[in-house]
């Protein structure tokens, strides 16, 4: 084992990476911060009943009350360059939107848990309501009416006496929220005792802190949750001026900073709860009280902001205004091109080789019968930077093949349909989560040492220097061993070797080398098997979220599956293929001057490149105008985004319709999409127009939407 101490960045070579500078050198970014709040207002008011005083979608739940946060900081920041700056009709919605809260609890101050499916989990202080309503009644209080004032406080302190009991059980990260929220009410409410019991409790909290920088719910990180806690001790620390918490800050930016992606996500295979997202983590306010939570948020926010262009969430900006911290930053350690970071006494490691980065988790316990508490088995994540991450992304239970290595029958664990309660650890003749795990990490390749019982397992991944990643399975062969190497979604189909598609929809299926050839490109991976292997779709994950554990066909991942029948040896190689070039013209669709038929609405989809329509129906259009090209003979050919929800179309050019339909429908989604011919066009001179119209529908669709990717002409005879 690496016996390293808490969390080191061992810098190999030293190279700096060449991203793009942050428009901002300090923190907070104020002009930016206040303009995503004040654009955001209207968008909220537009979910806003004024009969009722709800917020946003049937069904109603206590958590679309939460946006009054954000309005109150809205009313009360004076700003010039706030126009909702202690405006009347904005002060009623939040008003009401309070009493709505009081209207809906039962006598204990608690909601019901209601999720959007209307599925329900029982009667809760929800954290996240409380403190948001708690920190809006701090703000817009003395210019409540005074019959306002009265129930929004009645119902207030009914809530905070129910929270205060949590304040002195167990630490987790709802308590955490709770007791900082139990701090501001205090100060609201001059309740010397409540302070006192959150003081109390955030010692614990900091107390509880692994020297890494991170809360564990039962054996090492949780870090979409481990943010919960971050937060909340920032606000808290806002309003206690509670020195205790800075140094838990301090650790908590550092391991944040150390488990980035070069995209902005965040590693997945060391989180003991959730599986990987896409998306940039743009942290939270409780990393702004320090140096190193500085430098993460300046380099996180510039990567999601895009130079201004996409703004911040109301709720993130309103928190961040409001009761952040200040200064210069300290840049992460991702922004290198070569180097290692070892998280523990060598529980984790992080490698960067531009262009490839992995991750490789030491995290190794028994499984236990938790829904919540993940299995530990997923325990390789490969990055690549033009393709994102590629490989690994978590863990689930119930799914023997995410698991690096399985001992014994894959196929006597898996997951019933509809079943509520099974049995998570199952006494069966399979081993999927290692007893222990070591790491090496050399120049040439960083290695994972594995063992289920008696039988000694090891994954290498070993960087090229043509850009290849080579990643070498070793266990004894004749042992009833399988290595599994699970591919995120990446398309809804895949090439063989053979020039063969291969849809990934609903279906399951597993194909052999001989089908597949020695290898297959899946949405620009290009990914070289070795004899014997085969393929397998779909793995899914088992969603705690939902009490049946179902989920979507986006979070299945496609995997190579490894026997060691008769080798103790198997290597895949994974290299970017790029695509290759258009022979002739293409227009970016989100790029092009475009009108959209009466009652659709449009939006630019960047992740999926794509211009995207909605509230549609049949004989809806979104017609693009091209830039004048040279007159002549062309093919004409459309690029389309696939999914669950879209719908069929015709193309027309300058009004008249070309080649056939098309229907965009696929289980899930195809941000790869698919490229269509409309067939040969006599283009003169001008301006024309390409028009998309909606047709109908599959049957198997949930929706009529569509999205288009690009226009192509290719020139004939030239």
């Amino acid at each position: 084992m690496l016996q390293i101490s808490a969390l080191i960045a061992v810098l190999l070579f030293g190279a700096t990476v060449d991203a793009a500078a942050s428009p901002w050198q300090e923190w907070p970014p104020r002009e930016y911060l206040l303009k995503s709040l004040v654009e955001e207002v209207p968008k909220i008011l537009d979910t806003y009943h004024p009969e009722t005083g709800r917020f946003g979608t049937e069904p109603w739940i206590c958590t679309d009350q939460n946006v009054i946060f954000p309005l109150a900081a809205a009313w009360a920041i004076k700003d010039p360059a706030n126009p909702w700056y202690h405006d009347e009709k904005l002060l009623q919605a939040i008003a009401k939107g309070g009493e709505v809260l009081v209207d809906e609890m039962d006598p204990a101050g608690m909601w019901t848990f209601r999720k959007k499916d209307n599925s329900t989990w029982g009667q809760i202080h929800m954290p996240w309501t409380y403190s948001r309503w708690i920190r809006a009644y701090a703000l817009v209080r003395d210019a409540l009416p005074q019959p306002t004032r009265e129930k929004w406080e009645r119902g207030l302190l009914l809530g905070f006496k129910g929270i205060r009991k949590y304040a002195g059980g167990g630490i987790h990260n709802i308590p955490t929220h709770h007791a900082m929220a139990l701090m501001i009410a205090g100060v609201c409410f001059n309740n010397e005792e409540w302070q006192q019991a959150a003081r109390q409790f955030m010692a614990r909290v900091v107390q509880k802190q692994d020297p890494v920088g991170f809360w564990s719910e039962h054996f090492g990180p949780v870090i979409g949750y481990n943010a919960v806690y971050v937060e909340a001790l920032g606000i808290y620390y806002h309003f206690s001026k509670d020195p205790v918490v800075l140094d838990a800050l301090r650790r908590a930016a550092r391991f944040h900073a150390s488990v980035l992606w070069p995209d902005g996500s965040s590693v997945a295979c060391i989180d003991e709860r959730q599986i990987y997202h896409r998306g940039i983590n743009t942290g939270n306010v409780g990393l702004s009280w320090t140096p190193e939570g500085r430098g993460f948020l300046l380099k996180q926010l510039a990567l999601y902001a895009e130079g201004g262009k996409r703004l911040a969430s109301a709720d993130y900006a309103a928190t961040m205004l409001l009761y952040g911290g200040s200064g210069t930053g300290i840049p992460p350690t991702a922004e290198r091109d070569e180097g290692s970071t070892i998280l523990g006494d060598g529980d984790a490691l992080i490698r960067r080789a531009k262009p490839w980065q992995w991750a490789l988790s030491g995290y190794a316990c028994k499984p236990i019968n938790n829904r919540w508490i993940q299995d530990r088995h997923n325990l390789v994540d490969l990055y690549h930077d033009a393709l994102g991450l590629v490989a690994g992304g978590g863990n689930t239970k119930l799914q023997p093949y995410w698991s690096t290595f399985t001992v014994g029958d894959p196929s006597l664990l898996r997951h019933t349909p509809g079943d509520e309660s099974p049995q998570f650890v199952p006494e069966i003749d399979l081993r999927w989560t290692p007893d222990t795990a070591t790491l090496q990490d050399g120049k040439d390749a960083s290695i994972l040492s594995l063992a289920y019982g008696d039988v000694k397992c090891s994954v290498a991944v070993h960087p090229q220097k043509d850009g290849a990643l080579h990643v070498t399975y070793r266990a004894p062969r004749g042992q009833r061993v399988e290595g599994h190497l699970p591919l995120l979604r990446r398309s809804a189909k895949l090439r063989t070797a053979k020039g063969e598609t291969v849809r990934l929809g609903s279906d399951e299926w597993v194909l052999a080398r001989e089908k597949v050839g020695d290898h297959f490109v899946y949405g620009g991976l290009k990914v070289t098997l070795p004899p014997g292997a085969s393929l397998r779709w779909p793995a899914y994950q088992h969603d705690p979220y939902k009490k049946d554990g179902s989920s979507s066909i986006g979070s299945a991942k496609l995997v190579v599956v490894l026997p060691f029948t008769d080798v103790e040896e198997q290597t895949v190689v994974l290299s970017h293929e790029s695509p290759s070039p258009f022979d002739g013209l293409a227009f970016e669709a989100r790029d092009l001057r475009f009108t959209h038929s009466e009652g659709t609405y449009t939006k630019r989809l960047d992740d999926l490149g794509s211009q995207f329509i909605g509230r549609t129906k049949v004989g809806s259009t979104l017609t693009f105008t091209l830039p004048e090209v040279k007159p002549g003979r062309y093919e004409l050919l459309g690029e389309f985004v696939m999914a669950h929800s879209y719908g069929i179309v015709r193309v027309l050019l300058d009004g008249k319709p070309v080649g056939q339909p098309f229907d965009g429908y696929c289980d899930g989604v195809d941000g790869d999409g698919e490229r269509v011919s409309f067939g040969q066009v006599e283009l003169g001179a001008g301006p024309h127009e390409v028009s998309v119209e909606l047709i109908g529908k599959n049957e198997k669709a949930t929706a009529m939407l569509f999205s288009v990717k690009r226009w192509l002409l290719r020139p004939i005879g030239r």
